[in-house]
């Protein structure tokens, strides 16, 4: 076999492996990234011992300390569905009622357990729309 054969050879088996890791790659980056749920999608789909993401809204009124277990309800963004959680773990200092949240539950009876130091607080934005600038005229 001659020379530039084996060359060409090793360049095509070379691009062949780089192109079916790379594919692989993405494969598993997209399959291992969860969906985050709302309430009302975990009222209708979730199943006991398996982890979702929750996201919304702290429900005002909901917040209770039992011990080492923080107790609240979240609630859709836009819309009154809510579930009850039970969280241990670390509580980020922004948390509060009315603030946006997002926790990893699993569903056990008719509540959601967290699972530990998962829960993240959602800041509110710091850059809002600025209202329109007025035209001076001179």
């Amino acid at each position: 076999m001659s020379h530039p054969r084996k060359r060409t050879i090793r360049l095509i088996v070379a691009l062949t492996a780089a192109v079916t890791l790379a594919g692989a790659l993405m494969y598993t980056s997209f399959s291992a990234a969860d969906p985050a749920f709302t309430p009302s999608q975990l009222l209708y789909e979730a199943v006991p011992g398996r982890s979702y993401q929750l996201t919304g809204t702290v429900v005002a009124h909901s917040v209770k300390r039992e011990g080492a277990v923080l107790a609240f309800s979240v609630r859709d963004r836009a819309g009154e569905a809510s579930v009850p959680v039970r969280y241990t773990g670390t509580v980020p200092d922004p948390f509060k009622e009315g603030r946006e949240v997002i926790v990893t539950v699993q569903k056990s009876g008719d509540r959601y357990v967290a699972e530990p130091n998962s829960l993240i607080t959602k800041c509110p934005s710091k850059y809002k729309t600025a209202p329109p600038k007025e035209k001076h005229v001179y």
